[in-house]
């Protein structure tokens, strides 16, 4: 092989992210809905029988299954979580997607639930869902706290193949978590990430009426 046939195998590659195969996808939607005249958001609280973080607040989302659209994933899981059809979740828009620390891409959109009156919530994933106006997250900022990430080379790491040996200065990485309070509940982790995110965002495009 030469250079050239490198440069005509590459030519109009779309680059991804390293290593995405092994990564698990899912999928979330933070619903939009109209209470009263007003911009609300829709949160889950997922079910105290879930075998993975029962009684948090959420949004609707899950595993993106092989083969699916991020987007289709999105309102399939919304739509089962929360009984409506579908075709009632409506002007759906990616938001930024993130890779964790913990081999998983989430891939986060918005979007409009047309009738909150039509919801049936899937007792066996959904112990209960609230709204909270838009308009609380513009004006309460979360409270922010660091999490440090501690690097622990497994045994038989090969130390003396590195410069340093066991002394090498491994760097170390820092996540924050937000923590937001309203309605005698708790909004934090990946939920509370997307949610700033949604209000950074609304605030860059001067949505903040």
């Amino acid at each position: 092989m030469n250079i050239n046939q490198i440069a005509n195998t590459l030519l109009g590659r779309t680059p991804s992210i390293l290593g995405h195969e092994k990564f698990i996808k899912f999928a979330v939607l933070l619903p939009l809905v109209e209470v009263h005249g007003e911009a609300h958001i829709l949160f889950e609280v997922r079910s105290l029988k879930m075998r993975r973080q029962p009684g948090e607040v959420c949004f609707p989302g899950g595993k993106i299954e092989v083969g699916e659209d991020p987007q289709k994933a999105a309102v399939r899981e919304t739509s089962e979580e929360l009984g409506i059809r579908e075709s009632e979740i409506i002007d759906v828009f990616p938001l930024d997607y993130m890779v964790s620390a913990f081999g998983t891409i989430i891939y986060p959109f918005v979007g409009r639930i047309s009738n909150l009156n039509n919801l049936i919530p899937n007792e066996a994933e959904v112990g209960e869902v609230f709204t909270v106006p838009l308009s609380f997250f513009k004006k309460n900022q979360p409270d922010s706290y660091k999490i440090n990430f501690q690097v622990e080379p497994e045994d038989g790491f090969p130390f003396d193949l590195i410069i340093g040996g066991e002394n090498y200065n491994w760097q170390t990485r820092t996540m924050d978590e937000y923590f937001y309070r309203t309605n005698d509940k708790v909004i934090w982790g990946l939920t509370a990430k997307v949610l700033t995110h949604f209000i950074e965002l609304m605030e860059q495009y001067n949505l903040n009426e």
